[in-house]
């Protein structure tokens, strides 16, 4: 019976894996297909022939009738891995300070404003994109990259999310070093930090990926495509090139393939981080 059940969980697991993993191989195939032909009938599931033009398009300029066409990618993907990479730095700064003084610093109003913080987490991000690009506005942060990297910086989530990994550290470790007459910021950069990595890896990973994958927000402040994040380079090609699967499959390769990699690295950290709050908290 064991064996039977070990069986069942494995091709189980198996199954789910391979139903995950096919939608991106398939993708992966089709950005290596001609142009036009992931379009005919019968469907092909694999190439008559490999070819990387697609991926010369979109990444190398190219000489169109006399003049220069460029789809922009390659700036576009350096735009998101500096927006999230200073979105992702500066906004740890913030949070996960803030989510350590809400779980271990007692101060007036502390209950008040934590429920207000939790009750703002039902509000949904899209309710409040006009008025803050009003805002912005007003301020002429708009179509600049501090008008698109400000609203990510105090994320709720991070702050709840760093607060309730914070918690499960015991308060004699922190009450211990304050007797030994350190002072708060000590206590929070040798004895509290060095407990959070996995947790603070874990939410870097979350951030840099909301970062480089937001599209909306981007999409309302930036007007200027020299400034445009991947996102909305890859919508801009898609508008005039929707019938052209092979390039926009190309396309999303090389909007999925930085995540990944940075996925694989951090995984240790992601699982660790993970497992180590459900364990505790």
């Amino acid at each position: 019976m064991k064996r039977l059940r070990t069986v069942v969980t494995t091709t189980a697991a198996a199954l789910l894996t391979a139903l995950t993993i096919a939608p991106l191989a398939y993708m992966v195939i089709v950005s290596f297909m001609p142009r036009g032909e992931s379009t005919t009938l019968p469907t092909p599931l694999w190439p008559s022939r490999w070819s990387g033009e697609n991926y010369y398009e979109l990444l190398v300029r190219r000489q169109v009738d006399g003049g220069w066409f460029d789809y922009r990618i390659v700036p576009a993907l350096l735009n998101s891995l500096g927006v999230a990479a200073i979105s992702t730095v500066l906004g740890l700064l913030l949070t996960v300070p803030a989510g350590y003084a809400f779980a271990k610093l007692r101060f007036r109003g502390r209950e008040r404003l934590l429920q207000l913080l939790i009750a703002s987490l039902v509000v949904p991000g899209q309710v409040a994109m006009l008025p803050l690009f009003l805002i912005f506005k007003e301020l002429g942060l708009v179509n600049s990259y501090a008008g698109l990297i400000l609203p990510s910086l105090a994320g709720i989530f991070a702050v709840l999310f760093v607060r309730q990994a914070t918690l499960a550290i015991p308060d004699e470790m922190i009450d211990a070093a304050r007797i030994d007459g350190a002072s708060e910021g000590r206590v929070f950069v040798h004895i509290v930090l060095p407990l959070l990595v996995p947790i603070v890896v874990t939410l870097a990973l979350f951030m840099f990926l909301g970062s480089w994958n937001d599209f909306l927000w981007p999409l309302i402040v930036l007007a200027d495509q020299h400034l445009y994040t991947l996102p909305v380079a890859v919508a801009a090609i898609a508008r005039e090139h929707a019938a052209d699967g092979e390039l926009m499959m190309a396309a999303a390769v090389v909007t999925t393939i930085p995540v990944l990699l940075l996925f694989l690295t951090l995984q240790r950290y992601y699982l660790t981080g993970l497992l180590g709050g459900s364990i505790k908290g």
